[in-house]
């Protein structure tokens, strides 16, 4: 079983904002498949497959962006949620708008929510989904920018990043971290080697 957590902030006031990616993510996901999200025996929502042929449970925590770490600690002890089955989708500033990225693992890279989360479980306790939301105007609060909705100009660009992110989850799902990082850090799918070749994984 695969634990797929966007991160977010839960509420109507920061729906749609760059800090909400992952939630939108997970949403996409629950979409594809056919679940719905109810409460659950943590601080999170939850969307899971159930039956013998179950592989994916799809979460929100509810703890707001910087005490995620809580939420999903409890998500993994409660299911028994084996290593390397555990992908934390989020956004990330230092990522032009649209980008991706998957890691096995490493820093919070200036998010609190991956900073909560690497304080609860470690820095090796799950994989990570990037997108970008770029950083802004130089002049602008970063704390003011992950929280504003994006600008019309971005908004094809963003929807078609959400989209990707949702098939980069399911390439996690089906094929490892691995598969997921070769075919999805890189600009597009059209940046994939001609001749086919798979690119070697990033740590």
């Amino acid at each position: 079983m695969k634990l797929i957590v966007g991160l977010g902030n839960p509420g109507p006031k920061y729906r749609g904002t760059r800090h909400n990616v992952g939630f939108e993510v997970v949403d996409e996901l629950a979409r594809r498949r056919g679940l719905a999200f109810e409460s659950s025996p943590t601080d999170a929502l939850l969307a899971r497959e159930r039956g013998p042929e179950a592989r994916v449970m799809l979460a929100k925590p509810l703890t707001y962006m910087n005490r995620s770490g809580g939420a999903v600690a409890a998500l993994r002890h409660y299911y028994r949620i084996e290593p390397g089955a555990l992908l934390v989708v989020a956004d990330d500033v230092n990522l032009a708008v649209g980008r991706l990225r998957g890691r096995r693992r490493g820093s919070d890279g200036g998010h609190n929510g991956f900073a909560s989360i690497i304080e609860a479980l470690g820095n090796d306790a799950f994989a990570r989904l990037r997108i970008g939301v770029g950083r802004g105007r130089t002049e602008r609060r970063l704390a003011s920018h992950v929280l504003a909705r994006f600008d019309a100009t971005e908004q094809e660009e963003i929807a078609t990043a959400l989209e990707r992110a949702a098939d980069a989850v399911e390439a996690f799902v089906g094929d490892g971290i691995d598969a997921m990082m070769n075919r999805f850090n890189r600009k597009s799918e059209a940046d994939q080697p001609a001749d086919g070749a798979t690119r070697e994984a990033e740590p």
